[in-house]
């Protein structure tokens, strides 16, 4: 399992469009899970109601996971759209 810390940047924190287009891309992975963390709480990144439940605010630093055959992968363009989108 590969995973990193994010902080996210964004004044509206993880708000509807940026959640869908972020639960989109973790969907395409295939069999790699991606997994987003907050106060011990962890979700499935592409379960979009889970993703906004979990009240991300600016300021706020979430753990993101990524479990399976392309985790390097996943991890790298995940990366790539929270420095570009939060």
């Amino acid at each position: 399992m590969k995973q990193f810390d994010y902080t996210i940047k964004d004044p509206l924190g993880i708000h509807a469009r940026p959640a869908g287009m972020f639960a989109k891309l973790c969907k395409g992975f295939g069999d790699t899970v991606v997994t987003i963390s907050k106060d011990g709480n962890t979700v499935k990144a592409s379960q979009l109601m889970k993703v906004m439940a979990m009240g991300i605010k600016s300021g706020h630093t979430i753990t993101i996971g990524a479990e399976g055959p392309d985790e390097d992968k996943a991890i790298e363009e995940v990366r790539k759209f929270l420095e570009e989108n939060l």
